[in-house]
């Protein structure tokens, strides 16, 4: 497609026969379980700066340093190295994979084939599936398991965050206008789907709902990700040449189990950004965003109305159809995933239209909801019931284990219910392959070559220590697919850090 992209996935973790975990140290340790090597290059936090927002200012503090502050403190008390504690690797896929505090976290390459990041982002589930086997046979007591969700049904919620590659030249306010309307209702097609509401004391709790995201969201737009969640989130980390690009955070979709929803949920958003750029987005604006988000994934009926600031009223699959429509004019034919994405795109709303169920197998809530009427009437529990309701929820919890002998849904992948993307080889070469057309393969293929040589890297610079000095190679311009493919050329060849120090630029 035209544009760089990746997904950050938050895992749910859990440890059953253990009373009290520590859930920061346990993912540290779950993190460190993937160590082949004595050597791990660090990461460059001095690289970062979450502070600065793409509307053109940087904030004194976030409301999440609160948060860290609290934290802070305890990590002080564990007395556990920063660098022990984040235990932040990237592996020779080019992924990343670290701790956040309380999560493991694994976020793919930066990818330009939708199909390309559905493999590697499998092959993230198989990367802390294994650290968590490991984490389990090691620890001395106790099963860990983890869980590709968003929430831990205690008003808790935790990411899966998508990012894209724009130019600097867009307003961000354009941005954030012209994305919301759609942001806010393509969870009908790629929501996970949750048992029961959070965060919201008046609704009602029985019910089933598209998003897990929906009912944390507060504000419209903010450089915030964990207190106040904005739809759109504003920080300016573009990982290239600031005075070209921006790179786009959403924070306000579902982690699917679905390969089909992962890349509907990122080539659609991706077609959305092509109109934005073209200037041919369609204008919706809506009453209240926030209000709509909630309601939508609440709704109990499939009408998904949808109040408009005018005073009329239309539906989300309305304007959803709106984006595809445009979409299908300016790109349709351009390419084979294009395509893909426009196909099934229009096959998800026709199907909602008429019955959720013909999606059974692609779309993520409407194979979770089948499964748990089917549960429901084999136990017969109602939803009413608290205490049954409690039952419903560990088996959406279920539908979400990494675990083969375990995951709900992942037995239904064993019996071929439902659609793939990618096969199994692809899988498991993307547990140590980059993929080729981007920087990533560059990064990773450092690491296999040169890894004694890295002292530390980011995601657009690696740092080398050669014969005592320290050679940057900045990789900002890479995000240019020629500009890549001559860095990916020249790390292929070169027979020594050496050798390839001379032939690109570098900074000491």
């Amino acid at each position: 497609m035209r544009r760089l992209f990746g997904l950050e996935t938050e895992y749910g973790i859990q440890v059953d026969g253990v009373a009290d975990m520590d859930v920061v140290v346990e993912s540290m340790e779950l993190i460190r379980c993937y160590l082949k090597e004595d050597f791990v290059a660090r990461w460059d936090y001095g690289l970062e700066n979450p502070r600065r927002d793409m509307r053109g200012f940087e904030v004194d503090e976030l409301l999440n340093d609160q948060d860290e502050t609290v934290h802070l403190q305890r990590d002080r008390q564990r007395k556990i190295p920063l660098k022990d504690l984040k235990s932040d690797l990237i592996i020779s896929n080019g992924a990343r994979l670290y701790n956040d505090h309380t999560h493991p976290e694994y976020s793919t390459p930066e990818c330009h084939s939708l199909f390309d990041l559905v493999a590697l982002d499998r092959a993230g589930e198989r990367i802390l599936l294994h650290c968590a086997r490991r984490r389990s046979a090691t620890r001395g007591g106790g099963i860990v398991h983890l869980y590709k969700n968003n929430t831990d049904f205690e008003e808790h919620s935790y990411g899966c965050h998508e990012n894209y590659l724009l130019p600097r030249r867009l307003p961000f306010q354009q941005v954030i206008e012209g994305l919301v309307p759609f942001l806010v209702t393509r969870q009908v097609w790629a929501g996970a789907g949750k048992v029961g509401v959070e965060c919201a004391p008046l609704a009602k709790p029985s019910i089933y709902q598209l998003s897990q995201r929906a009912d944390f969201f507060e504000v419209l737009a903010s450089v915030d990700t964990m207190t106040r969640r904005p739809l759109v989130n504003t920080r300016d980390e573009p990982h290239a040449n600031a005075d070209q690009h921006r790179r786009l955070h959403l924070i306000v979709g579902d982690a699917n189990m679905s390969e089909w929803a992962t890349a509907l949920k990122v080539g659609a958003c991706a077609l959305v950004l092509d109109l934005l750029e073209e200037g041919v987005l369609p204008h919706w604006e809506l009453a209240d965003p926030l209000a709509a988000i909630k309601e939508i994934s609440r709704a109990q009926t499939h009408q998904w109305a949808l109040p408009l600031a005018n005073g009329t009223h239309t539906s989300a699959l309305e304007v959803q159809r709106s984006y595809l429509e445009a979409a299908g004019k300016l790109v349709q034919g351009r390419d084979p995933e294009t395509d893909w994405v426009l196909s099934q795109w229009a096959e998800a709303l026709d199907a909602l239209s008429r019955d959720p169920l013909e999606l059974l197998g692609r779309c993520d809530w409407v194979t979770k909801k089948w499964l748990l009427d089917a549960f429901a009437q084999a136990e017969n529990l109602e939803w009413e019931n608290p205490d049954h309701r409690a039952w419903l929820q560990s088996q959406d919890l279920e539908y979400s284990n990494i675990d083969p002998e375990e995951g709900l849904y992942l037995l239904l992948e064993s019996q071929d219910q439902v659609t793939r993307l990618v096969t199994e080889e692809e899988v498991q070469q993307g547990l140590n392959r980059p993929p080729a057309d981007t920087r990533a393969y560059f990064r990773g293929r450092c690491l296999e070559k040169f890894g004694a040589s890295v002292r530390s890297l980011n995601w657009d610079s690696i740092e080398f220590c050669l014969r005592g000095r320290v050679r940057v190679v900045d990789l900002k311009a890479c995000v240019d697919a020629e500009v890549a493919a001559y860095y990916n050329q020249v790390v292929n060849s070169a027979p020594s850090v050496e050798a390839l120090i001379e032939k690109l630029p570098t900074s000491a």
